[in-house]
């Protein structure tokens, strides 16, 4: 590739990093979808090649059970999961005076006793108010942002378009996607086809191994962490549970966070330490079934993005891009992790870095 070519690519790559800026309000839905339409496809792989007797579903049919298998789970979480933890929200708070109580006469006059410190009382009225207050300022600024909304038919119409695009997208993209893919493979100049393939497979490899199969182990943990801790009788299982899986696309963070949450929900709670070793082993039950069965089955021995990668990715996407920058952040580490990659194989194979000065 000549000097030229390469400032062609490196201006093409700045314009179409322009764009994306310019034209993130819109690219939400598409991004969305695309994204949808690339944890469903090797399902839809799978299922239009099954064939009993006769009959076999094709690749419309296949997408049709994949597309469908996606709106019942959606359903799910929009009907039971939500509402569920917002009634364990409102549970707690109802009974955040008493806990209040309980620390104020047991808790900090133990650690007082044990630490020779002098600890201020928690006042739980003034909390309450003060969680009053913010959920009082939040639901008046979500009128004012709900009667501007309703006064600019531009906005409304925006949001509705959003809805109806991402499912139809993605049914589309979900169906096409395989010819999609050859087609911007057949677009590739022949030389660099070879190369651009390679690493397009490499990167599907390290996508794949953290959007879809940490996608599964951390569902699969939220469900573990949720009944885990229901079957304790904790108020907020299914709160704790689904944060503590929804964390662990960092090993340990979801584990971390989770028995913290759990053993302090459980002391508010029962009031009793005793309750912390209950709690203690549906962690460690979850992080054993994570290590021995969830993460070999669902994620293998492909390489995945480094979780300091994955934050970093997704915090400056955030930063740069807004919420389509957070949408794109994965793909775009995948990427450039494989590219560098691939850069530091050349490196070590030049002549540079292999011929030692005389």
């Amino acid at each position: 590739m000549s000097d030229a070519q390469k400032w062609l690519v490196l201006a093409f790559i700045l314009f179409i990093g322009w764009l994306t800026y310019l034209l993130a309000p819109i690219l939400m839905p598409f991004a969305f979808a695309a994204i949808l339409a690339y944890l469903g496809d090797p399902f839809a792989d799978r299922l239009e090649v099954i064939k009993i007797k006769q009959f076999q579903l094709g690749r419309t049919g296949a997408v049709i059970v994949v597309f469908t298998l996606m709106l019942l789970i959606l359903s799910v979480v929009l009907t039971i999961v939500i509402p569920k933890i917002e009634l364990q929200i409102s549970q707690f708070l109802s009974q955040l005076p008493s806990y209040t109580k309980w620390l104020n006469k047991t808790v900090i006059p133990w650690i007082e006793l044990q630490s020779g410190l002098e600890i201020s009382h928690i006042e739980g009225n003034k909390i309450t108010a003060l969680i009053k207050g913010h959920w009082q300022k939040a639901g008046q600024s979500a009128m004012t942002l709900m009667g501007s909304v309703s006064r600019s038919g531009m906005v409304v119409a925006e949001v509705i378009m959003n809805l109806i695009l991402i499912p139809v997208i993605t049914f589309y993209l979900l169906r096409d996607w395989d010819i999609l893919v050859e087609k911007v493979h057949n677009l590739l100049p022949r030389r660099a086809a070879p190369t651009a393939g390679k690493l397009a497979a490499e990167t599907n490899i390290v996508l794949g191994a953290f959007m879809r199969g940490q996608f599964y182990v951390m569902l699969a943990l939220g469900i573990i962490y949720s009944v885990g801790l229901w079957l304790v009788d904790l108020n907020l299982a299914l709160l704790i549970g689904m944060l503590a899986g929804l964390v662990s696309f960092v090993p340990y963070l979801g584990s971390i966070v989770g028995i913290t949450i759990a053993c302090i929900a459980a002391l508010l709670q029962f009031q009793d330490p005793v309750f912390l070793i209950p709690v203690s082993i549906v962690f460690i039950v979850g992080q054993s079934i994570e290590g021995m069965v969830l993460t070999p089955w669902l994620v293998g021995d492909k390489i995945g993005l480094h979780p300091v990668a994955v934050m970093f990715s997704v915090l400056a996407g955030g930063q740069l891009f807004g919420f389509l920058g957070i949408l794109l952040a994965l793909p775009v580490a995948s990427v450039i992790m494989v590219l560098l990659r691939h850069i530091h194989e050349i490196y070590r194979d030049s002549d540079f870095y292999c011929v030692e000065n005389d």
